[in-house]
């Protein structure tokens, strides 16, 4: 990939008072992306591969592409304003007619759930990774924090076993 992008992954999705704090980066940092409540509890399923009880919209939306023998390429956040993200989703499409690359302007919060159900690569534009605020040491406090809180929980519970 052209280095004006860098490969991030998710590290981690957490509930917050308006929604969920989406935990995106790589060994260089990590940055916060603010999703809905729907739309973190759809990252995390894909996550954790849990099947839904009937089709979300990203579900819809991957078949709906599956119809139109279109495939997703891959994601780019590619822009931040104001403390909002935009991203582009990157299809290619090949049949009898030809091949074509389509580019869609998504929100980030649909973009990755669509690149995570269909194992695509994500990335940011270099220029937005290098100007967000690195937020590693917040993911690593809160996921020692919530490690901490389920071995307590482990505790109580065999506890309550003797």
């Amino acid at each position: 990939m052209k280095p004006d992008v860098v490969t991030v992954a998710i590290k981690g999705v957490m509930p917050t008072a308006n929604g969920c704090a989406v935990f995106i980066g790589n060994d260089e940092k990590t940055f916060v992306i603010y999703v809905d409540h729907s739309v973190g509890n759809a990252i995390q399923m894909t996550l954790k591969g849990e099947k839904k009880e009937r089709p979300l919209t990203h579900d819809l939306i991957g078949s709906i592409l599956l119809g139109l023998g279109a495939q997703l390429e891959h994601v780019v956040i590619n822009d931040a304003r104001e403390g909002t993200f935009f991203a582009r989703i990157l299809l290619r499409m090949e049949n009898e007619l030809g091949r074509k690359i389509i580019e869609i302007d998504a929100r980030p919060s649909d973009s990755i759930v669509l690149s995570l159900q269909h194992k695509r690569p994500l990335y940011v534009a270099r220029a937005v990774f290098d100007n967000v605020d690195d937020m590693s040491e917040v993911l690593e406090r809160v996921l020692k924090q919530q490690a901490e809180e389920s071995d307590d929980s482990s505790d109580s519970d065999s506890d309550d076993d003797k």
